[in-house]
């Protein structure tokens, strides 16, 4: 089972746009082998009180069990050292609450699309290549490669076996990141990479198209044909290997579309509107969507769903079966949609209509008091943090159904005054909160 790409805070993904002009960034710096030693952290819990060298000590023994050398060991060492920043960075990282239509404007933005673009002419024969093997079109790939890296400018600056095996250490995921760390030294075993090479997020992702070291052994190929998987330096390996990525790890379906823009009618059922109810696009033509210009959607059986990122007043997209990668890819909703709006960009599709009127949304205050409703009144929706997440998108539409309102999933002040109302009637005679 493929894992789920954990979320990046949007800052890192913003500070690619300043990289307009940047094409492939040179080969990175080798950095100064660490000092072996660090501050000693505290010993955690969820490994027994076991101090940081007794827990290295074992996932040392379990890479060894896994099939990495001890020549491998001895020159990774150096840099298996415990940073608590690392962990400090991942355990405050904050997904802003932006609007889709204002992420879109600067991830998708016209430079990114014709970057996208000159990279498929100039690297047509690996694109040509990747599609022909693995279905992957090349707008898809040129999309999350522009997303990703700026095609190479902006793969991150910090020691790759620091951040894994801080984050191993820690007990939020430490499971995860002991498997991702025997990963790393198995991509330094097979000759892929140097221990000094593997610079990159502080999150523990290397290469052009941010792979986690899991992807990077399973998935990786040798496009180039040098004997290694370089997916730092190599644009042919680039290539290959997200195409091999994500036809075989997200399950890309050869020649079927992944996301069109479209235009809906004001009756629209909007309790249909959701990623988890898939319709022929002949019952969506039926029911008065159509393409952004009034054509009408093909009369046949291929099944889609309407995606509302902003509810019914913004934006509307089908979203077909291989609009699953790109949430697999990256989980959070605005991202996945902006990824595959710029593949859609990149292949030739216009641009999205203009909004007739701009969208309200709810303060970041409010939004969070929405969802301590919502949990209040029994509802799931993850963290209580003012970002409008899966979760809480679904709750907000049971809520709009059972409140009598367009079952869109965009939380209103309309909601928010409904629910407080509700929770006021349900307290106590002369409670105060």
């Amino acid at each position: 089972m493929v894992q789920t790409r954990f979320l990046i805070a949007a800052v890192a993904l913003l500070a690619c746009s300043a990289t307009a002009s940047a094409q492939f960034a040179p080969p990175p710096a080798k950095p100064v082998a660490p000092r072996t030693t660090a501050a000693s952290p505290r010993a955690a819990s969820c490994h027994n009180g076991a101090n940081f060298d007794r827990f290295l000590a074992d996932v040392k023994q379990q890479a060894v069990a896994a099939g990495v050398s001890q020549r491998t060991i001895a020159e990774a060492s150096p840099y298996l050292v415990y940073d608590q920043g690392i962990v400090n960075r991942d355990r405050g990282q904050r997904v802003f609450g932006q609007l889709f239509t204002e992420f879109a404007g600067r991830m998708a933005a016209p430079y990114r699309m014709q970057n996208g673009q000159q990279h498929i002419k100039q690297y047509a024969a690996a694109f040509a290549r990747a599609e022909k093997e693995y279905g992957v079109p090349p707008a898809v790939i040129a999309a999350f490669w522009g997303l990703e890296s700026d095609f190479g400018a902006n793969m991150g600056n910090l020691p790759t076996l620091k951040s894994l095996v801080s984050l191993a250490y820690d007990c939020r995921r430490s499971e995860m990141f002991v498997g991702e760390t025997i990963a790393a030294l198995k991509i330094i075993d097979r000759g892929d990479l140097h221990p000094d090479e593997m610079i990159g997020s502080w999150a523990g992702e290397l290469g052009q198209t941010q792979f986690l070291p899991v992807h990077y052994v399973n998935y990786a190929v040798d496009y180039d044909g040098d004997g290694r998987r370089d997916l730092l330096r190599s644009p042919a390996d680039v290539i290959g290997s997200t195409a091999n990525y994500i036809a075989n790890g997200l399950k890309w379906r050869r020649g079927e579309p992944w996301l069109e823009e479209i235009k809906v009618p004001q009756n629209l059922p909007w309790e249909q509107t959701d990623l988890t109810v898939r319709e022929p696009r002949s019952k969506w033509a039926q029911l008065g969507v159509t393409y952004p210009d009034g054509r009408p959607l093909p009369n046949d059986n291929l099944a889609a769903s309407v995606l509302l990122p902003m509810g019914r007043n913004g934006p509307a997209f089908m979203a077909y079966p291989n609009f699953a990668a790109y949430t697999e890819w990256n989980n959070s909703l605005i991202y996945s949609t902006t990824a595959g709006y710029l593949a859609s960009r990149i292949a030739g599709a216009a641009p999205m209509r203009k909004l007739m009127a701009p969208v309200a949304q709810l303060p970041f205050n409010e939004l969070k008091e929405l969802q301590q409703l919502l949990v209040r009144a029994g509802f799931n929706v993850g963290k209580v943090d003012g970002v409008l997440g899966q979760q809480s998108r679904a709750a907000v539409k049971a809520m709009q159904i059972k409140h009598g309102l367009p079952a869109d999933s965009w939380p209103t002040a309309d909601l928010l005054a409904r629910m407080r109302g509700a929770t006021a009637q349900a307290q106590p005679a002369g409670m105060v909160r």
